[in-house]
C-alpha cells in the first residue's frame, strides 16, 4: 500500500509540473485577489491617475489584494510588501500569471518531495514493522492450533474417564445385585434347615 501513495505522490508531482501553465494558486479563487500582468513592471502611485506621486514600482507577477472599484482607470491595491497605492487597471489580472504559478508550484513540488523523501525513510520501518506482525501472528496461529488441539484431546480423555467410570459403575451394580442374591439363596437354604431341625427335636 504504501509504494501505491509513494507512486501516487511522483505521479502527482509530474501532473503538477507538466500543467504548470494551467495551474492556479488556491488563493486566486479570492474575489479581493489580483496580479500584475507577466514581462513588466508596473508603477504605483498615491492617486487615481497618472499626475499623483509615484510610491514605487510593482514586479511582474506580484500578488495584489484589490482595495477598491476601478476608477478613472486605476485600482487601489496593497502589494505583498504592504503597501497601499493605485495602480493602472490594465496591468491588472484576476489570473495569476507564468511568474506566479511557477512560486506556487515549485513551493506545493518542494513540499511534496519531501512528504516523498519522508516515506522513503519510513518505508524500511514499515516494512521491518510488517515482517515482525507476520512473524507474531504465526507465532499466534501456531499457538492457537495447539490449544485447540490439546483441548481436543482433554475432551477425548473426559469422555473415556466418563465411559470407563460408568461401566465400572455398573460392573460394581452387577456384582453387589448377584452377591446380594447368593447371600439370600443361602440364608433360605440355612434358616429352612435350622427350622427342620428344630422341628424333629
Amino acid at each position: 500500500m504504501l509504494k501505491h501513495c509513494l507512486f501516487g505522490l511522483l505521479l502527482t508531482a509530474t501532473t503538477f509540473m507538466s500543467h504548470a501553465e494551467e495551474a492556479q494558486p488556491a488563493n486566486s479563487t479570492n474575489a479581493n485577489t489580483a496580479y500584475i500582468i507577466d514581462n513588466l513592471y508596473t508603477f504605483m502611485r498615491s492617486g487615481a491617475g497618472k499626475n499623483y506621486r509615484l510610491l514605487g514600482s510593482v514586479d511582474a507577477g506580484t500578488q495584489l489584494t484589490l482595495l477598491s472599484s476601478e476608477e478613472n482607470g486605476f485600482i487601489k491595491v496593497k502589494d505583498d510588501k504592504d503597501r497601499e497605492g493605485w495602480v493602472e487597471a490594465k496591468f491588472i489580472s484576476q489570473t495569476a500569471g507564468l511568474h506566479q504559478q511557477y512560486k506556487t508550484l515549485s513551493s506545493e513540488m518542494s513540499t511534496m518531495q519531501e512528504k516523498l523523501r519522508q516515506a522513503q525513510i519510513e518505508l524500511p520501518q514499515l516494512q521491518e514493522q510488517t515482517q515482525t506482525l507476520t512473524d507474531q501472528n504465526q507465532q499466534l496461529s501456531a499457538q492457537i492450533t495447539k490449544l485447540k488441539t490439546t483441548l481436543e484431546q482433554e475432551r477425548v480423555q473426559k469422555q473415556a474417564a466418563s465411559s470407563k467410570e460408568k461401566r465400572q459403575l455398573l460392573t460394581y451394580g452387577g456384582a453387589i445385585a448377584f452377591l446380594g442374591l447368593f447371600l439370600g439363596i443361602i440364608l433360605t437354604i440355612v434358616l429352612s434347615r435350622r427350622k427342620r431341625y428344630e422341628g424333629w427335636a
